[in-house]
């Protein structure tokens, strides 16, 4: 098993770190990391008011986690796929591309959550749709979402899976720091609010 967690965790750094929301923006000629927040993720790619890569973009950065989940369970097993799932969050957040300086997680986190335990990803993206849209704020959605996944998980019975994804959403919420500061004092950017 412990040879099984190299090949789980290469395979799942090197999915989570194509910079998807970076790639596609260059793409259609817009620096991404000189748009407002100058993050690689779905929020920051909506701001660009391209509609279509931000969907995108959340699409690919979710799916990256659940392709290295459903590989690597399926090749090397469940610890295997824990190891991938992870590794491609730290991936997200530290690409080697862009000089490690990615995304916050909402969607890779979500994308793993989905793979590994169906019930406590659609917990998540239930979570995030609703605090989004109760709120206008992506970074609350996000964060709920975060903490939604890990939750259901052990409620579903899945305690492993439960604590992998807690310690992520520690990350992710870490991520967000800044967000939290603004969300604070009132500056926070809405949901398609530009800048």
């Amino acid at each position: 098993m412990g040879l099984d967690l190299l090949p789980a965790l290469a395979l799942g750094y090197l999915l989570g770190s194509i910079p998807f929301g970076w790639l596609m923006t260059r793409a259609a000629g817009i620096d991404i990391r000189a748009v407002g927040s100058g993050n690689i993720g779905t929020t920051n790619v909506l701001r660009t008011g391209r509609k279509g890569l931000a969907v995108a973009t959340l699409l690919l950065d979710a799916g990256k986690a659940v392709a290295a989940v459903l590989l690597a369970r399926h090749f090397w097993g469940e610890g295997a796929a824990q190891a991938a799932a992870a590794a491609a969050f730290v991936g997200h957040l530290w690409p080697v591309w862009l000089g490690f300086r990615g995304g916050k997680g909402v969607a890779t986190l979500l994308g793993l959550a989905l793979a590994a335990v169906p019930l406590a990803g659609v917990a998540a993206l239930l979570a995030w749709v609703g605090g989004a849209l109760a709120t206008r704020y992506s970074s609350v959605g996000g964060m709920l979402s975060a903490v939604a996944a890990p939750v259901a998980a052990l409620l579903l019975g899945q305690p492993g899976w439960a604590l992998l994804m807690a310690a992520l959403a520690l990350a992710l919420i870490s991520k967000h720091r800044d967000n939290i500061a603004r969300l604070r004092s009132g500056t926070e950017s809405r949901i398609g609010q530009k800048g």
